[in-house]
């Protein structure tokens, strides 16, 4: 008799983990990104729902390390190190980094695009290979990973459902 899986929700500036065969969930991913990370071996991953790029846009007071890509995915490692996972046999997949709105303005308003690129350099300095994405775009995301199947669904706003 197999168990059914409860789906772990991940808010914005969130993170959390899972092992099968629970599911993990994120909504609202516009420029924000999606992270996950996982271990296939052992079935447990970790999502991220990064909300800005890097932890010197923080303001005075505690910092959120979910909140950042250069804190929230070595926190992530972290914890799934913590787990049983070894670095070398984690993966990701990512998706988000829309660009919602269009300005005129410059690179500055740009978030979705730097969200993407500062988890992928993350990613790259920990020797984190990235599997899959679906990322930019000016569509808003909600995405589950399941570490059974290592799937990322997508669901993107008036495009559908994909598996990544």
């Amino acid at each position: 008799m197999s168990e059914v899986p409860t789906v772990i929700r991940v808010g914005i500036a969130d993170m959390n983990l899972v092992t099968s065969p629970d599911i993990i969930r994120t909504c609202g991913l516009g420029s924000c990104v999606g992270v996950v990370i996982y271990d296939s071996v052992k079935k447990h991953a970790g999502l991220v729902h990064v909300m800005l790029p890097d932890s010197s846009l923080s303001r005075a007071g505690q910092l959120n390390v979910a909140k950042f890509a250069d804190t929230a995915i070595v926190e992530m490692v972290k914890r799934l190190q913590r787990k049983g996972s070894r670095i070398s046999s984690l993966k990701a997949k990512i998706a988000g980094g829309a660009q919602m709105f269009q300005f005129s303005t410059g690179d500055l308003m740009r978030i979705g695009p730097r969200n993407v690129d500062a988890v992928k350099e993350q990613l790259h300095a920990l020797g984190i290979p990235i599997l899959a994405e679906d990322t930019g775009g000016n569509s808003g995301r909600t995405i589950d990973f399941n570490p059974v199947t290592c799937f990322l669904t997508i669901r993107t706003v008036n495009m559908g459902t994909k598996d990544i």
